[in-house]
């Protein structure tokens, strides 16, 4: 003899996590919580042992004297911070960190959106030039610093043989003060616009077609809908990748210390290269450590305001 089950029998069954399973009857949330934990240990083991120790022993390290001359070390209290905010090198190297995200982050963003819509418009041979934009981000730096460096060549560089076939005089492209940050801001910008080309690029081609048809049925010339229904839709892109390349910017090592090591005149050298300098060179690890963690702190507090203002903006 059958039975038919009530209504609602079946919205009363055991869950699949829950259901019996082997000889240990039912599998609970705490055995599947465990079992999670085993899949995610090897990964949390490493994200202790090379970021979270080193972030607190670092931190730690700012309020000693540790020095990579001697072993023996003793606390100091808040020493190292208020060495640091009376330092004029800590507050030159951040000048030159500050003026080269600037003049670098602008033409990062606008030179990738251009690039992007141009691509975007349907130009021919698309593959060609998603390439060619996008093949000098893959390139490592010191590839990158070669190239350029063989075109900064006072001599037989080809920007002094441009210039000079122009009539202009020869530039101390690396060697002259006020013209070396802009130089290496150029390499940056050749080297790197393209990751932003592509954010801009998948952010084109996902926007609705209908708003643009729309303005061009009513009138709309491409340059006012450029304006005024692609751009703003770009909004939220554009944020994110203002947001990147600050911090990225605001981060600027490797090519500058390739090329110029911080020359001429300690004109480009930026915070983090200063950091190497009193850390490695000067052996000085807790001067070192108090002054990346304040250069941390800024680079927080610049991510946190720009987070603001686009939140106030949408």
């Amino acid at each position: 003899m059958t039975t038919t089950a009530p209504l609602g029998t079946e919205a009363q069954a055991d869950p699949p996590a829950l259901r019996v399973t082997g000889r240990t009857g039912r599998w609970t949330p705490r055995t599947g919580t465990r079992t999670g934990l085993v899949f995610v240990l090897p990964f949390l083991l490493v994200f202790v042992l090379f970021l979270v120790w080193p972030v607190v022993q670092g931190l730690w390290m700012s309020f000693t004297d540790s020095s990579l001359a001697l072993r023996d070390t003793s606390f100091v209290g808040f020493d190292n911070y208020a060495e640091a905010f009376g330092d004029p090198d800590v507050w030159s190297s951040l000048g030159n960190t500050v003026f080269f995200t600037v003049i670098s982050s602008v033409p990062l963003v606008l030179v990738a959106l251009a690039m992007a819509l141009l691509v975007h418009s349907g130009l021919a041979g698309q593959w060609a030039w998603r390439l060619a934009f996008f093949a000098p981000y893959l390139l490592p730096v010191t590839v990158v610093t070669l190239i350029w460096t063989w075109l900064y060549q006072p001599d037989l560089g080809l920007a002094n043989q441009l210039l000079g076939t122009l009539g202009l005089d020869s530039v101390g492209w690396l060697s002259d003060e006020s013209v070396a940050m802009w130089s290496i801001a150029a390499l940056t910008v050749w080297w790197t616009v393209g990751f932003n080309f592509l954010l801009y690029l998948a952010a084109l081609q996902s926007l609705p077609a209908t708003f643009d048809e729309a303005a061009a049925l009513d009138g709309a010339g491409a340059w006012r809908r450029l304006w005024s229904v692609t751009l703003p839709q770009l909004r939220r892109t554009t944020g994110l990748v203002a947001l990147l390349q600050i911090l990225a910017s605001l981060k600027v090592f490797d090519q500058i210390y390739i090329l110029t090591k911080g020359g001429p005149n300690g004109s480009t050298r930026p915070v983090l290269e200063y950091v190497y300098d009193v850390g490695f060179t000067g052996y000085r690890l807790g001067y070192a450590s108090a002054v990346s963690y304040l250069f941390f702190a800024l680079v927080i507090v610049v991510s946190l305001v720009q987070l603001r203002l686009f939140r106030q903006e949408d």
